[in-house]
Order: C-alpha cells, then structure tokens, then sequence
C-alpha cells in the first residue's frame, strides 16, 4: 500500500518521538540509579584537629562502625589548623552530596565565629547538621594540698573565699577561648566574682601546672582530668554540664553546687555541607545513631569521659543555635580575641 505524503511524513514523526523517548528515559536511569544507591564511593570524613586527640578517636571508631550498613569506608582525614577552622572550611566549600562530612565540635560551630575575627565559613549556612554525637563534660579540680590549705571542700566553699578574696583566686586554661577559659568566664560573670585568667598553650601544661600548684583551680575537660582525679593528684569539686556524669555520678553538677543554670561542654558533632538531599540525611542520621548504641562505640566514648548524645537533625540545628547565643555572650564578657 502506498502511503500519501501527510500519512508519510507523520509515521516518520511518531517513529523519531518514540526513539527520543526512549533514550531520553535511559539516559534518566544512571542518574536515578546512582540517587538511589548512594553511597556509591568511600565517604571522607574530616576531622579538624590531629590524629590521636579525642574527635580523631570518635571519627576512627564511627568509620568502622559505618562501613557495613554503608557498603563504602569512611575515610578518616585530619586536617588541623586555626581552631579547626582549616578542616571546618574544607567541607563548607564541598558538594553537598553526602561524601564529604565533619566531625565537629563545639568550637567549629559555637564558639570560633565569635572568637575569630574572621573565619571562612558560615557555621549555620554552609552545613547540615546531622546529629548531635557525644557529650564530654568539664570538671572544676583543684591541687588536693592546696584546696586543704585554703580550707576548700566545695564549690560553696570556694565562692565564698572568692567573694572575701577579690581578685586574689586565679584559674588556668589552654589558652584564651579554649573551653575552659570560656567556662571560667562564665563561672565569674554568673556569681559576680573577680579572677585571674592565667592562659598556657595548651591543656595539658595547664593541667600540670595545676599539679604542680602553680595555679589555683582549672576548669579542665573530664576525659583528661579523669585519671588524676581517680590517682588523687586533682580534687574535683563539680562538673560543668546540666546533669551528672554517668562515669562520675558523685560529683556534683555547679548547678547543684550554688551555681544556677550552669552547664557548660564540650560537645561533638557531624556535619555535611548545605543542602544535603533529605534521603542521604535521614540515611547518615539513622546509621549514625545506630553506630552510637553500639557497645565498642559506647565503650570508646567511656574512655573519653564521654555520653552517646545523638539528636534530630532539627533538634541538633536549635542546639547549635542556643549555644552560639550563650558563647557570643560569654566571648563578648571575657573580652578575648583572636585575629
């Protein structure tokens, strides 16, 4: 049969719409393949402080505990540098495609934008908060032999010397808007008393000098703190968080100790850069947390001094924001700076 012209050239037509169908709708297979099946390559996961320190610790034994119900490693990479800035901009600047995360922490996000002069990233519009990890309270100690000589049991003990000695009580941090200056800070504007700042570079020199019986008190992070006080060689009069330790549970909080509302720590947390598809976060937060209950995650965090502390991804957002709020005010008080 003979087909007339018209008739031609709309089979013709129908025939090449068909053909483009086709292989427009294969070429949309990779791409949905590849959405679904994330991850398809291994994970980076930036740690923005040296190897061997306590965020380094968490990242190794969360990668391990990721690998499987991933199906990809997570590769540990530190990047240390300016406070953490250096590793915290380094995934800012990443896609967010959920192969580039951060191991932060409460200096990435809450303190550093108001202690830096400047930083190179927007802690609150370059990322997405995942979830909450770890809680690592700070602990008030002393040297046990000069708390005696000064007639010091507890915390009420001391603010009393404080308010009849103004000026005379000093306390030691690693360094100026370290966590425990910031915290000493903090203590002095709550109660309204005058101390000396000493700053070391670094806790561990502060904390011996503490031994030593250089300084007067340290507001000193539990995990470090935590050998010399079981050794006796610190005297631990409270710790800095809301509630108490469950790896100290006789030590009293500063809330219950006269200091209201205290609560102060050094939190952990992760991150991947802004806009994260919503299927790739809910995938990280839920192996994430799983990954925390674990007993070799719980064990290793133990270690630290330190709680499984996971959150929603919202709740996490409104956290971060509450403590930039408390910080920016403390940062502002204590008057330290760093350009």
């Amino acid at each position: 049969m003979t087909l007339s012209a018209p008739n031609h050239r709309r089979r013709i037509l129908i025939r090449h719409a068909r053909t483009g169908l086709g292989v427009a709708a294969l070429g949309t297979w990779p791409v949905l393949g590849q959405a679904q099946a994330y991850p398809g390559r291994p994970i980076r996961l930036i740690v923005p402080y040296p190897a061997g320190g306590p965020l380094d610790q968490v990242a190794r034994g969360l990668a391990e505990r990721l690998r499987e119900p991933l199906g990809q490693p997570v590769l540990v990479e530190n990047k240390p540098g300016a406070g953490g800035n250096i590793g915290a901009d380094l995934v800012a600047k990443a896609a967010g495609d959920g192969y580039t995360l951060l191991l932060g922490a409460v200096a990435t996000h809450a303190i550093n934008p108001y202690l830096y002069a400047r930083i190179p990233y927007d802690p609150n519009r370059d990322f997405t908060p995942i979830t909450r990890l770890a809680v690592v309270p700070n602990v008030l100690v002393m040297n046990p032999e000069r708390a005696a000589a000064m007639g010091l049991n507890t915390v009420r003990d001391l603010i009393a010397w404080a308010r009849r000695n103004p000026g005379k009580l000093n306390y030691a941090s690693g360094g100026n808007g370290s966590a425990g200056h910031l915290a000493g800070e903090l203590f002095k504007s709550t109660l309204g008393i005058s101390m000396v700042h000493i700053a070391y570079a670094g806790a561990p020199p502060a904390q011996l000098g503490l031994i030593a019986g250089q300084t007067d008190l340290m507001f000193d992070n539990l995990a470090s703190a935590a050998p010399q006080i079981r050794a006796g060689k610190l005297k631990a009069f409270a710790v800095t968080t809301a509630a108490r330790s469950s790896h100290f549970p006789d030590i009293a909080t500063l809330s219950e100790s006269g200091v209201p509302g205290f609560d102060i720590s050094t939190w952990l947390g992760l991150f991947a850069p802004a806009n994260l598809p919503t299927a790739v976060l809910d995938l990280l937060h839920r192996e994430v947390v799983r990954a925390l209950d674990s007993p070799d995650m719980r064990e290793r965090l133990s270690r630290m001094g330190a709680d499984p502390a996971a959150l929603s991804a919202a709740e996490f957002t409104r956290f971060i924001q509450a403590e930039q709020l408390k910080y920016q005010k403390v940062i502002r008080q204590s008057g330290a700076r760093i350009d």
